[in-house]
């Protein structure tokens, strides 16, 4: 039988992830906890052992605001909506706080820390599912990211569509950029790829009930399957959702439904893939990292019973390779 797999992606892209939903001054604490909350995190996972996919917006690979007009593509998406567009707020915003917006030294640290692979979110946080955007646009974008990590001495193998919207009409555009893998969604209604508007609230309610008690399954899969053509498609399977004082009554719950998906994935030779963004530990951060503390002690006692390793998405698409 295979062996269980143990996969986590991270996607790291500061304010360039919920600009056209928050406001900074909303959002600025919970930001800058994220300075704080990568090194626990990179700390926790080389003290055990646990690789883990950083896929990182290429704009953060900038240090101010003209280095990032400088980097960007100059073709760049047509959003009918146009406070999607992180161009237009980079050239009308002339004092960006570099906090926000960039962070080199972060990306350097992740780089170093061993089993730590940086892997790219698009350079723009680039809508794959937005009305207005285009397939030429996507490829000068994703060649962007691929020439900023490419000054950092870095070869980016993995991606992650920002807010999930993988658009299978554009797999052909990673494999022509040497892009092994890509993170899918889990399967079903919950979780299908759709443009902003079609994430309605039913959808949230169902994955928000779904994070504590099992509705649509383990969401783990034989590695197998992930063969989906010249990029591989390593899905999903749980979203880390952030500790919430108001559902702490239920993180027992929320616990038992990962540890549960993690063992069955060691006992039957399966991937199980978490994923979450590093803003989501800049509230509450102490909660947050006990947490994950405990979702890695369990993976510690898989790997000692079962053989269960830790495996980025690189890592996984040179498993497959040499199966």
């Amino acid at each position: 039988m295979s062996t269980g797999t143990f996969a986590i992606s991270i996607d790291f892209e500061l304010y360039w992830g919920v600009r056209d939903t928050r406001r900074l001054e909303a959002y600025r604490s919970r930001l800058d906890g994220v300075r704080t909350a990568i090194p626990r995190m990179l700390d926790l996972f080389e003290r055990n052992r646990v690789h883990a996919t950083w896929a990182t917006v290429g704009l953060l690979f900038c240090r101010d605001r003209d280095a990032a007009l400088s980097a960007a593509p100059p073709e760049r998406p047509g959003y009918e909506n146009l406070a999607l567009c992180p161009y237009r707020y980079l050239e009308q915003s002339t004092a960006l706080d570099g906090r926000y917006h960039f962070a080199p030294e972060l990306v350097e640290m992740i780089a170093a820390t061993p089993g730590q692979e940086v892997a790219t979110h698009t350079f723009s946080h680039y809508y794959c599912r937005e009305a207005g955007q285009t397939l030429a646009t996507f490829r000068a974008d994703l060649a962007a990211a691929i020439r900023i990590a490419a000054t950092r001495g870095l070869r980016l193998r993995s991606l992650v569509f920002p807010r999930n919207q993988w658009n299978p009409d554009y797999l052909e555009v990673l494999a022509e950029h040497g892009i092994a893998a890509y993170r899918g969604n889990e399967d079903g209604w919950l979780y299908a790829a759709t443009h902003h508007g079609g994430q309605n609230a039913v959808r949230r309610i169902g994955r928000l009930l779904d994070s504590y008690v099992n509705l649509s399954g383990h969401h783990t899969y034989a590695l197998e399957s992930c063969d989906d053509g010249a990029t591989l498609n390593f899905p999903a399977s749980r979203f880390l959702r952030p500790y919430s004082a108001r559902l702490a009554w239920l993180e027992g719950l929320r616990l038992r439904r990962i540890k549960q998906a993690m063992r069955h994935a060691a006992r039957h030779g399966e991937v199980f893939h978490l994923w979450w963004h590093p803003h989501n530990f800049g509230a509450d951060t102490d909660q947050n990292m006990r947490f994950l503390a405990q979702v890695i002690a369990e993976f510690n006692r898989l790997r000692d019973r079962d053989g269960m390793r830790s495996l980025g998405m690189a890592e996984l698409a040179d498993a497959w390779a040499g199966r």
